[in-house]
């Protein structure tokens, strides 16, 4: 048998050739003795006998990809351009939900969010006026177009909540408004002949207005918001933060976040949906600095340094709703409107509605759902 020694020598494109003379010995002890070659065989006598290497077999050749400059543009990078064109056509809803008591600037905020009277306009009190005795949902619809791009905007409100002496279960009305909005799309989708665009009344973010008070939140902002974080995206903002100091809003913004976490409180956004890292480190930052945004609402003009700008005039100056150095107003339009919105309409069909259509459906049976039932 031929040395183990030839073996280092060989590459891949002479393995085969290898494996034919390691199967015919007779052949080499004949070359020996007619060359006149010692039994020994060494490397350097084996190099002269190796065949001529044999051309490697085909391989198929891994995808890889390909340089469109060397053959030509393709584009494939049309494709934003072309969603864009199709949303500036049909536009897109947005439905967003303001709980908290009266008297904290809810409707104000709101207008001031969208620069619009898309809510209620805030009034001073009217003695006719009077408190609902149970919450009343009110929906508000607005078409808002900006570049081009349209939104169908609906503001739901809750006039009456928590302004009642026993406000036990006042959380209820909410929450079977927002389940039948869902139940509302999930008819829709299983229809046979449905809609090609289903109506979406779904509510796709809730602000939820903390008073305040600089020490705890109530029992019932805990209760509301343990409740609610199952359905909906909840966005806690505490109203009026400029009737604190500096020092006060911050301690009061790291005992809210403390007590949110000690009663297992998810708001959005919430832990477990991040996608990636860069969503995570983004919304940590959120979770850990911002919330609950201290905000200071608004829809009044004043001069301020020649520029015209959005704020409330005290004895000792003006407020700026959009200056960060007075309140951040700023921080929760920038995370609602600019950088989460489509996030937030996104986590409402894909978990929240999901969650919703599957329960629906399980406790049905697997079979769509019955026309004017539904769950409370």
């Amino acid at each position: 048998m031929p040395s183990r020694s030839i073996a280092p020598a060989l590459d891949h494109a002479t393995a085969d050739a290898a494996t034919d003379w390691a199967t015919e010995p007779a052949t080499l002890d004949l070359a020996r003795e007619t060359k006149g070659l010692p039994e020994t065989r060494t490397d350097a006598a084996m190099s002269e006998l190796v065949p001529e290497p044999r051309p490697k077999p085909a391989v198929p050749m891994k995808p890889v990809s390909i340089n469109s400059n060397l053959l030509g543009y393709i584009g494939i990078d049309t494709i934003i351009e072309q969603m864009r064109k199709k949303t500036m056509k049909t536009g897109f809803d947005f439905n967003i939900m303001v709980v908290g008591q009266s008297g904290l600037g809810k409707s104000t905020l709101v207008n001031t969010l969208f620069k619009s009277q898309v809510s209620r306009k805030a009034s001073s009190w009217n003695r006719e006026e009077k408190i609902p005795k149970t919450v009343e949902i009110k929906a508000i619809g607005h078409v808002i177009e900006e570049g081009g791009v349209k939104m169908k905007l609906t503001v739901i409100d809750t006039p009456g909540f928590g302004d009642q002496i026993n406000n036990e279960n006042c959380w209820e009305p909410i929450e079977k408004y927002i389940n039948e909005q869902y139940e509302k799309f999930l008819k829709e989708e299983v229809n046979i002949a449905r809609k090609k665009r289903i109506p979406d009344t779904r509510v796709h973010c809730c602000l939820y207005f903390i008073s305040p008070t600089g020490h705890s939140l109530r029992p019932l902002d805990l209760e509301f918001m343990k409740h609610l974080s199952k359905v909906v995206n909840i966005i806690p903002v505490i109203a009026k933060a400029d009737t604190m100091t500096l020092e006060e809003k911050s301690e009061f913004k790291q005992r809210v976040r403390k007590e949110l976490e000690v009663n297992g409180i998810e708001f959005y956004p919430q832990k477990e949906f991040d996608e990636d890292l860069e969503d995570k480190t983004e919304n940590d930052k959120i979770r850990q600095e911002s919330m609950p945004f201290a905000v200071v609402g608004s829809d009044k003009e004043y001069q301020v340094n020649g520029k015209r700008v959005l704020g409330r005039k005290t004895p000792w100056g003006i407020i700026e709703v959009e200056n960060l150095n007075h309140c951040e107003f700023a921080l929760l339009r920038d995370f609602v409107i600019r950088t989460h919105l489509q996030d937030l309409k996104e986590v409402t069909h894909n978990i929240h509605y999901e969650t919703y259509r599957a329960k629906r459906l399980n406790d049905n049976g697997g079979l769509p759902p019955v026309l004017g039932k539904h769950i409370d």
